[in-house]
């Protein structure tokens, strides 16, 4: 299963320049809220919340919209499916899922566009 994960000792500095590649990438603008990486205060640090490819958005979606690569191990949302209910990002456990108000709700892909940007090194793309 390919995802995108943070690496254990290693500091975040929350400079946000992962959630602007994210936000950027896919909205075309730099908003912490269309970002599907969040970075959220741990003590006197920062974290970066992403996606851990868990399944509970697929089992919430009732229109179907959500399903699983069988190569990688991703789930991806159908855009022509989805009807923008929401219930996805409800039940995600990172809160790491995008439903922009009047438009699809999109979630991590582990493309790794936010990879590159961290000064810090501290995201990378594996496969379990």
């Amino acid at each position: 299963m390919k995802r995108l994960s943070v690496k254990k000792n290693v500091e975040c500095m929350a400079c946000l320049e992962c959630v602007r590649a994210c936000s950027v990438a896919f909205y075309k603008e730099f908003n912490e809220d269309l970002s599907c990486i969040r970075i959220v205060a741990k003590g006197e640090g920062a974290k970066p919340m992403t996606c851990i490819q868990c399944g509970k958005c697929m089992k919430a979606c009732e229109a179907g919209a959500i399903t699983q690569n069988p190569k990688t191990g991703v789930y991806m949302i159908n855009k022509k499916l989805c009807t923008s209910c929401g219930k996805c990002a409800e039940v995600c456990p990172m809160k790491v899922m995008v439903a922009p108000q009047g438009g699809t709700t999109t979630k991590c892909i582990a493309c790794g566009i936010c990879v590159k940007p961290c000064p810090m090194e501290v995201l990378e793309i594996v496969e379990k």
